[in-house]
């Protein structure tokens, strides 16, 4: 990190080259606004992650539907929610909905078709974007095509990888788990990079390629604003040989471009936004040519670590360094795609040992960031979960008791959310986290810079600060965080930035401007203008 500091201080004297008057670039918020109606309400550009059998049962069996999604939308629009993540919504023997058995259909545990359209009529009615998992790295082993393919005269076993008489049946794959999986139907051996459960579709087959491009569209036709795709960066990334592999990268962009242009012809303002699991902006930054936006799992990692030891961590200059990488990728057009964790890791509250204080700096961090914030669902109530995965994933709690309507007991709680962690409790404190999480959110929608602005280094005081200037054509701001829990000045006569003496939004009371300097209370934020 300290040699990461100094390469990123010498980025930080490059202003012309990195002021980053990228607002970042054109984003896709922004052609989503200008496409938008004039009397829409503002967008906070912030999506939400929704594990649909988790959120809110609405016919009494204990499992989460459409249409809880549905009645909970009004929960979502007072939050100041832009846009929703529906995680796998199709067909799947297991819980977790990431092994597909039909692409064009709805889990019946679900609800059906008609539930989907109508949840996204009123989502669309309320100013909210719908998108959907798009799980199509590999399918279900229980897919019609998969026990098809199992025999080697039907026209889907060319749809799946099987082994050859060299293969060594011990390799690894890319994701650490054995890549060769027996098949005492086939008599062979067949890839599956993520599970038994999970065979990986054929890429190389130009059918496969259709098939996928003509589910992308089937969706985009019913009303869907785009997809999450799972697992992009492993469509040709099997093997602990491929990782790093530059012909791996070249053949998976190529698909995702092929993919790309092939549901333009449906809507070319469909959102894509890609699970990218790499370490590095650079590594990250080639995705963004046929994706609008990839998670940025490293930043993710970043505004943890700035909350928990409350330092800056040279977040600033990585972050402007991160957006020239993205920008010298794209010609200037990209989003980002920042998020503190989702189903796959542990919650952010956990990460943070329950410390409620810097639970909030790292909200705060996030909901002043570039790009579409996403948050898991329950993050905004402080949501505690820790491996295993099911853990992670428990029950959206609504009301302090457990037994009301709408409550899902598909799985029972291990993690300590006691009645204190729900919406009923943390509606009635206007102190709460929910409360916290909304006014972070609505500053989004109220001060355009944050939400489509440019991004530019501010020089911090201490490292118990973190700035940087947002801009766009109705202003500059200044965003200023207190990571730590002593009140903090930062001069502000800073020679070449500009002057700022009002404090437009603060998320406690106290912050001051006296004598060009900025004091700020412990755990706080301050937008400046």
């Amino acid at each position: 990190m300290n040699r990461l500091h100094s390469v990123l201080r010498g980025f930080a004297n490059l202003s012309a080259v990195l002021a980053l008057s990228f607002a970042c670039g054109t984003t896709h918020a922004q052609k989503a606004s200008a496409a938008a109606s004039s009397s829409a309400p503002p967008s906070s550009g912030v999506y939400y992650e929704i594990f649909v059998r988790s959120w809110y049962d609405t016919n009494g069996d204990g499992i989460g539907d459409l249409n809880g999604v549905t009645a909970k939308l009004d929960y979502l629009q007072s939050l100041g929610i832009s846009g929703i993540w529906l995680m796998p919504i199709n067909p799947s023997p297991s819980y977790h909905g990431y092994d597909i058995t039909d692409y064009y259909g709805i889990n019946p545990q679900y609800g059906n078709l008609h539930d989907f359209q109508h949840l996204l009529a009123e989502a669309h009615k309320r100013g909210i974007k719908v998108i959907m998992d798009l799980v199509i790295n590999h399918s279900s082993n229980e897919h019609p095509w998969f026990k098809a393919g199992l025999d080697p005269r039907n026209r889907y076993h060319d749809w799946y990888a099987w082994s050859g008489k060299y293969t060594d049946l011990d390799t690894l794959s890319a994701t650490g788990v054995n890549a060769w999986h027996a098949s005492a139907a086939h008599g062979g051996h067949y890839l599956g990079i993520f599970a038994t459960t999970m065979p990986d579709l054929n890429y190389d087959n130009p059918a496969v390629r259709a098939e996928m491009v003509d589910v992308g569209r089937y969706w985009l036709r019913k009303g869907v604003d785009g997809f999450r795709l799972d697992a992009a960066q492993h469509i040709y990334d099997d093997l602990q040989s491929d990782v790093d592999d530059p012909a791996v990268l070249v053949k998976n962009i190529a698909w995702w471009t092929e993919f790309r242009n092939g549901i333009n012809a449906v809507n070319p303002h469909a959102y894509v936004v890609g699970e990218v699991t790499r370490k590095s902006a650079i590594e990250l930054a080639p995705y963004l040519k046929p994706l609008d936006a990839v998670f940025n799992f490293p930043l993710a990692t970043l505004l943890i670590d700035c909350a928990r030891q409350e330092r800056n961590l040279s977040l600033a200059a990585i972050l402007q360094h991160t957006y020239a990488t993205y920008g010298a990728a794209t010609d200037g057009h990209f989003d980002d795609a920042p998020f503190l964790s989702n189903h796959d890791q542990e919650r952010v509250m956990s990460q943070l040992d329950d410390n409620p204080q810097h639970m909030r700096m790292a909200a705060a961090l996030l909901l002043t960031l570039p790009g579409q914030p996403y948050i898991y669902y329950g993050e905004e109530l402080g949501t505690r979960g820790r491996k295993p995965d099911q853990a992670m994933r428990e029950p959206m709690r609504w009301d302090r008791a457990l037994d009301t309507h709408g409550e899902t007991t598909w799985e029972a709680s291990t993690s300590g959310n006691a009645a204190d962690v729900s919406v009923e409790a943390e509606m009635s404190d206007p102190n709460s986290l929910l409360h916290y999480y909304s006014k972070l959110i609505h500053w989004r929608r109220d001060i355009s810079a944050l939400r489509d602005g440019s991004f530019r280094i501010y020089p911090e005081a201490n490292d118990h600060l973190v700035a940087w200037e947002r801009a766009d054509a109705q202003g500059t701001v200044l965003v200023v965080h207190n990571l730590s829990g002593a009140t903090q000045s930062m001069p502000l006569d800073v020679p070449g930035e500009p002057h700022f003496n009002h404090v437009l939004r603060q998320s406690t009371t106290g912050a001051t401007i006296e004598a060009d300097s900025l004091k700020l209370p412990p755990y706080s934020s301050a937008i400046l203008q």
